[in-house]
């Protein structure tokens, strides 16, 4: 069985973000915390046009900026802290993936106040509510501003990076307007194209029973993002391409790509690649390109029907089915190396040593408390060779 859950109120469309001042106000917030990165909030005008909009709606705000990617649990206790002297009723993220999930940090220990904030991402707590969230999305690619996701690293310990999954922390207000992403520089572009695209591929390599539509529904949104990613990076300022990957990264991640299958996905890709990100700090679509082929390859047989079905489906491939589902992972490959996206942990600029393999598999078991995968288990060894292979 399966649930679709989607209690975000999306408001897409030039000018979506002037918006969010008249809903709050008019949904009772008087108190809010604004959430952001830094050098492009301010340089875009993005930050003062938001005070501006908060201060005409009666909205006393503070301010909390500094997110960088792969948010820090450092900055998230230091909001925590400010929001409960100010008295915030809501959290307010401008930014990307990073700063969403940062804020949805904050908004669960807002709520949650046994403990520490990393104790629950660590799972020891169970979060039991959250703070009201508000997104403007200034990137498309995580899908933050519609999942129940959120992804941080501890910067005080040995570089752990964990993520915390819960209904919770899905916001309850997302401004998409894709002319704030007018300004992403070509690579973060690409990256983010290959994080939602990553998203939709993780729920595509499930084991048992799925649905025909939901596969071409995942099909056609990686259509979208293959065919708008190169015209958004040759055209950055093209609204269609820039508004076709938002809502992509939107949809890629809320859970209706999941509709009807009898698991959630894979996703030992995306562990993989945190314990990657989180030692080398690597943008986590790069990361995720670097190891999907090795992943592919090295599990094989266990997914070799769902590269068929996604081949002739997504390439119009014809013929056999082990070589339509070889060619499968060479053109998806293909087309991440297109957009300057790497195929292999040593096109990230990291070099990695056997006692590398082996650290960053012992911290994506988890210590060797967990498997990763779906259709095929991998446990520490199995990873190890997947890093191997997907290192040069």
């Amino acid at each position: 069985m399966t649930e679709y859950y989607t209690p975000t109120r999306v408001f897409f469309g030039k000018g979506a973000e002037t918006k969010l001042g008249e809903t709050l106000n008019r949904d009772g917030y008087k108190k809010a915390l604004l959430h952001y990165g830094g050098k492009s909030a301010i340089e875009s005008g993005i930050l003062e046009r938001v005070e501006k909009d908060l201060l005409s709606n009666g909205i006393d705000y503070i301010k909390v900026g500094g997110v960088v990617p792969n948010p820090r649990v450092t900055l998230v206790r230091k909001a925590i802290e400010e929001a409960k002297k100010h008295g915030s009723e809501i959290i307010i993220a401008l930014g990307g993936g990073s700063v969403i999930d940062s804020a949805k940090a904050i908004a669960y220990g807002l709520f949650n106040t046994e403990g520490d904030i990393w104790d629950y991402y660590l799972g020891e707590r169970k979060v039991k509510g959250a703070f009201p969230l508000a997104a403007i999305l200034t990137l498309s690619a995580t899908g933050s501003e519609m999942s129940a996701s959120s992804v941080i690293s501890n910067d005080e310990g040995p570089g752990y990076k964990r993520g915390l999954n819960s209904e919770w922390g899905r916001p309850k207000y997302a401004f998409l307007n894709p002319e704030l992403t007018y300004s992403v520089s070509p690579y973060q572009t690409a990256s983010g194209s290959a994080d939602i695209m990553m998203h939709t591929l993780e729920r595509f390599f499930h084991s048992g029973e799925g649905l025909t539509l939901t596969d071409d529904l995942s099909v056609s949104l990686l259509k979208s993002v293959m065919a708008y990613t190169p015209i958004a990076l040759s055209d950055p300022k093209n609204y269609e391409a820039r508004a076709n990957l938002m809502w992509a990264g939107s949809l890629s991640h809320n859970g209706l790509m999941n509709m009807g299958s009898d698991s959630r996905g894979d996703w030992a890709c995306h562990q993989m690649e945190h314990e990657l990100s989180a030692k080398y700090d690597c943008p986590h679509g790069a990361g995720l390109t670097a190891i999907w082929g090795s992943w592919a390859r090295y599990v094989f047989p266990s997914i070799k029907e769902r590269l068929v079905i996604l081949g002739e489906k997504l390439f119009s491939l014809e013929g056999e089915s082990d070589v339509v589902a070889e060619k499968t992972i060479d053109e998806m490959e293909k087309f991440f190396s297109s957009i300057s996206m790497p195929v292999t942990i040593k096109e990230l600029g990291i070099e990695l040593s056997e006692e590398d393999i082996e650290s960053l598999s012992f911290g994506a078991t988890f210590h060797g408390k967990r498997t990763l995968g779906d259709s095929f288990r991998l446990g520490g060894k199995e990873i190890s060779d997947i890093y191997r292979m997907a290192r040069c």
